[in-house]
């Protein structure tokens, strides 16, 4: 099956818990909002984000993560949907206070590259309002933020 985004979705990491973009209507996964590219999609009337000539939503975006200029992150050429369950890690700020900058209940475009010379890994996440760039260890270990930006356009 391919989803809507045109993810195949028999290679995704997160088939077991996805029921699927469209039997859902967007949202794949129980008790989370609609996914960013499928909301895109309805509204130009498309089925899927091919029949606009490619996805304008996720290159503006990986654009704007490129942009940021980490010098040990790779190139981001792919953004997939995900839950903000699975992406919404606990940071601890300087004063010791321990927050989380997202929902669990919304989906969010994202990746998880590694960092070049490291074991550790850079999860991206956006939405609508902000891009985030963080850092984190096996299984999201020790995560530190590295930028967490407001975006100057919308999704």
């Amino acid at each position: 099956m391919v989803a809507v985004c045109g993810l195949d979705c028999g290679q995704c990491a997160m088939k077991d818990g996805c029921a699927g973009c469209s039997e859902t209507e967007g949202k794949p996964f129980e008790g989370v909002g609609q996914c960013p590219l499928f909301a895109c999609c309805r509204e130009k009337g498309q089925d899927s984000c091919g029949q606009c000539g490619g996805c304008g939503l996720k290159n503006r975006l990986i654009a704007e993560f490129n942009a940021l200029g980490i010098p040990d992150m790779p190139e981001v050429t792919g953004l997939n949907t995900l839950p903000g369950s699975y992406v919404n890690l606990q940071y601890v700020l300087p004063g010791g206070q321990e927050v989380k900058f997202w929902r669990d209940d919304r989906a969010y475009l994202g990746n998880q590259l590694e960092k070049l010379g490291s074991d550790r890994c850079y999860g991206l996440l956006a939405d609508e309002k902000y891009l985030m760039v963080c850092e984190y260890g096996q299984d999201g270990a020790d995560p530190e933020i590295i930028i967490f930006k407001k975006r100057s356009v919308g999704l």
